[in-house]
């Protein structure tokens, strides 16, 4: 082969494995500029799993000054010393920390008991970093004696006056048995509710101990009546085989609520300055109708010192007056509240007149003044009829009706059977109050002297719903 030829093929390879070289670097600079991430996998649902503990879980005869807890990754914790219970409660708090994988628990050897067995329940403290996935109710044990306690009580903590739960309450033993236990000392056990108002202690010895339910705080005292509170007549011992409780809680004393003071400025006339002296009300008519099921108020403006019932005359279109109604003025002085037999889709009158009210200032009514209005139909409403599966009426059962937190009327049940011809229409809460002294209304335990568990009243968890214009007939098992 001529060697011009040969030269000529060398100078072509050379060209094209630049050409290729160049082609290659753009492709990998093209494919370094539109970073595309792996395709993840499903997302991580798994709470944090403990791997390795020093000591270990469940040791026997350690009374560790540090505990290290090892998870298959990475953690973190919240609210750690809020969260955390150590049982037997201890006279110090431990100090938790995090780092990693890794919990430690730093504690003080020396409040430690010969023979006990100790669990540390971390309630929601742990979660993992990632998801915050959270580990509830870890749990670790040790004892500083030959073998671990594996006493259980569980039970279930009911609102005495609603029948609800508070799952932020907690429950206490006491092995000091004297009542004042429960206001002066710290208790031996404590365990919070779940979400279902249940609670569990685990690894108790046997023994004898009160039970007590409080408001979470760090002291788990009793010492405020207005505190929510329960406990249990006699002591609960602990053993192979001790049985659930449920244990009603109640406050013995309301807490104050705090309410607006009432402005002392003067009422001033729309787009004025000058004060506004007359008397005025508000009726309690909707759109110009009458409840069948109530009466007519008149809510005024400024307090009555003077009334005259017979100043308010209720009559037909044609303005005769009626008869067997009451005119009445309620004991705070700012209402007046007629009272009638009403009948179905009528048209009234009520007639005011000018000096019917007046206030201190003896300032009456502008002029006399007609109220010209149409009761409801009998068709707005709906009728009920309520059957009670297993109602004991040897507990004096009292139906409580409900609506918006509000307690609308208690209704004694003689029977196992409610009727109403007429009931408005709406959703309402039922509960049954077991009426213990039959006085009609909920009454609250004491314990300090002599002690008195509460009424109980029982939740009705199907709402009721009433329609208009409907035979509303429901069975309700108890």
């Amino acid at each position: 082969m001529p060697i011009v030829q040969t030269q000529y093929m060398k100078r072509s390879f050379i060209q094209f494995a630049i050409v290729l070289m160049i082609l290659f670097q753009v492709i990998l600079l093209s494919s370094c500029a539109n970073i595309i991430p792996p395709g993840g996998g499903p997302k991580d649902t798994l709470p944090p799993k403990l791997i390795m503990s020093l000591p270990k879980d469940s040791a026997t005869n350690v009374s560790p000054k540090v505990i290290t807890l090892t998870f298959d990754e990475y953690v973190t914790l919240q609210s750690a010393q809020q969260e955390l219970i150590v049982s037997p409660t201890l006279k110090n708090s431990p100090l938790i920390d995090s780092k990693l994988r890794v919990v430690t628990i730093k504690l003080n050897k020396d409040s430690f008991e010969a023979n006990t067995t100790y669990s540390l329940n971390f309630g929601n403290a742990i979660k993992d970093v990632n998801e915050g996935n959270i580990a509830k109710g870890f749990t670790y044990v040790f004892s500083t004696g030959n073998s671990l306690d594996h006493g259980v009580y569980k039970g279930k903590v009911m609102l005495a006056e609603t029948g609800k739960i508070d799952s932020s309450l907690v429950v206490i033993l006491h092995n000091n048995l004297s009542d004042t236990a429960i206001a002066k000392i710290r208790p031996r056990y404590y365990t919070r509710l779940n979400g279902k108002g249940e609670f569990s202690f685990r690894n108790l010895p046997e023994g004898v101990f009160n039970v007590y339910v409080l408001e979470s705080s760090f002291s788990n005292k009793y010492t405020d009546s207005t505190e929510i509170f329960a406990f249990k007549n006699e002591p609960v011992t602990i053993g192979n085989n001790t049985k659930p409780d449920t244990l009603f809680a109640y406050q013995e004393m309301k807490k104050k609520e705090k309410t607006a003071t009432p402005s002392s400025s003067p009422v001033k006339l729309p787009g004025s300055n000058k004060e506004d002296k007359r008397v005025r009300y508000n009726t309690s008519l909707d759109n110009s109708e009458q409840d069948l099921l109530s009466g007519l108020v008149l809510s005024f403006t400024k307090k009555l010192s003077h009334f005259d019932s017979t100043k308010f005359v209720l009559t037909d279109t044609n303005y005769r007056p009626l008869s067997n109604y009451s005119v009445t003025l309620d004991t705070g002085k700012t209402k007046v509240v007629l009272k009638y037999s009403w009948k179905d889709y009528t048209p009234l009158r009520l007639l005011i007149a000018k000096d019917a009210v007046a206030d201190s200032l003896k300032t009456t009514l502008s002029k006399a003044d007609t109220l010209r209005f149409f009761t409801k139909r009998e068709s707005d409403y709906g009728s009920i009829r309520l059957r009670f599966g297993n109602l004991d009426i040897s507990k004096n059962p009292v139906l409580q009706i409900w609506q918006n937190d509000k307690l609308l009327e208690s209704v004694v049940l003689t029977g196992t059977e409610f009727r109403r011809k007429l009931f408005h229409a709406g959703s309402y809460d039922l509960r049954i109050l077991y009426d213990k002294n039959r006085n009609g209304v909920w009454d609250p335990g004491h314990f300090f002297g002599n002690k008195r568990q509460p009424e109980i009243v029982q939740l009705i968890p199907k709402v009721l719903t009433i329609r208009a214009n409907w035979d509303n007939e429901v069975n309700i098992p108890l």
